[in-house]
C-alpha cells in the first residue's frame, strides 16, 4: 500500500504496467472486460499483453442529484442496482428519488449498449472461465461491485478485478465479492481521486470508445462481445 502519488503517463501506459502484473495469466484463455469509458484503453493493453479475448461490461454510477461527481450506487449491465449505503444515508435521499435516478442510468446503459453493439457483436463465453474486470481506477468501488455481480450472474469460473490504482476502502469493498484484486498501487489517503495518479487525464467520449473497439477488432479479433 502506498500513500504518495503514483503517476501513470496515461491510461494506455497504466494498462501496460498492469499487464506486467498479470503476466502469469498470458495464454490461459482469460476474458478481459473493460468498464467504459475510461477502462477501455486500459483493458485493451491488458488483453494484448495476455493474448486474451476482449469486450466491455457497461456499468454506470448513479449520480447524486446536484452533486453528480458523487455516487449513490451503480447499475450493472443487467439492470441490477447496487447502493452505496453510506452515501445514501449521508445524502438523505428517498427510495423514490433513488429509483428515478437509477431509471435514468438504465436508459443510458441501454443506449450505450446499442451503440457499442455496432462493433461489439459476437458474444464471448464467460461460463467457467477466468474473467478480468478492468477500469482506470477505483475510488469507492461501487461501480466495479456492480460489474462483478453481473459477471457472477453469467457463471464465470473466477472473477479478477484489475485496476492501475485504487483506494484502500475500494479494495476492501471488492475483496468481499471478487476472487482476486490486482493493482499497481493501493492508496490510503483521506481524499482519493483517480485523476491524481495520471499525468495526462481526460474524459473519453462514447465515440472514442467505439473507435477503440473498432481498432481492437481490426487488429486482434474478427468479432467480440459479452454473453453468459
Amino acid at each position: 500500500m502506498v500513500t504518495l502519488g503514483f503517476i501513470f503517463e496515461d491510461r494506455r501506459d497504466a494498462g501496460r504496467k498492469l499487464g506486467i502484473e498479470l503476466e502469469g495469466y498470458r495464454g490461459r484463455g482469460v476474458v478481459v472486460l473493460a468498464i467504459p469509458n475510461g477502462g477501455v484503453p486500459v483493458g485493451m493493453e491488458i488483453a494484448s499483453a495476455l493474448d486474451a479475448e476482449f469486450g466491455v461490461m457497461i456499468c454506470r454510477k448513479i449520480p447524486i442529484p446536484l452533486a453528480p461527481e458523487g455516487g449513490l450506487g451503480a447499475v450493472s449491465e443487467d439492470g441490477t442496482v447496487y447502493l452505496n449505503e453510506a452515501a445514501v444515508k449521508h445524502v438523505g435521499i428517498s427510495q423514490e428519488q433513488i429509483d428515478y435516478e437509477a431509471s435514468k442510468v438504465r436508459e443510458e446503459i441501454k443506449k450505450r449498449s446499442m451503440l457499442y453493439q455496432q462493433v461489439d457483436r459476437m458474444p464471448l463465453r464467460m461460463s467457467d472461465r477466468t474473467v478480468v474486470l478492468v477500469d482506470d481506477g477505483l475510488a469507492s468501488g461501487i461501480t466495479m461491485t456492480a460489474a462483478v455481480g453481473a459477471v457472477r450472474a453469467r457463471h464465470a469460473g473466477k472473477i479478477m478485478v484489475a485496476v492501475p490504482v485504487a483506494s484502500a476502502s475500494a479494495v476492501k469493498r471488492l475483496e468481499k465479492v471478487a476472487d482476486k484484486i490486482v493493482t499497481c498501487a493501493t492508496v490510503n489517503t483521506p481524499r482519493f481521486y483517480v485523476a491524481d495518479y495520471y499525468r495526462h487525464w481526460f474524459d473519453i467520449s462514447d465515440d472514442e470508445v467505439v473507435h477503440y473497439l473498432e481498432h481492437w477488432r481490426s487488429r486482434q479479433r474478427p468479432e467480440f462481445g459479452v454473453t453468459s
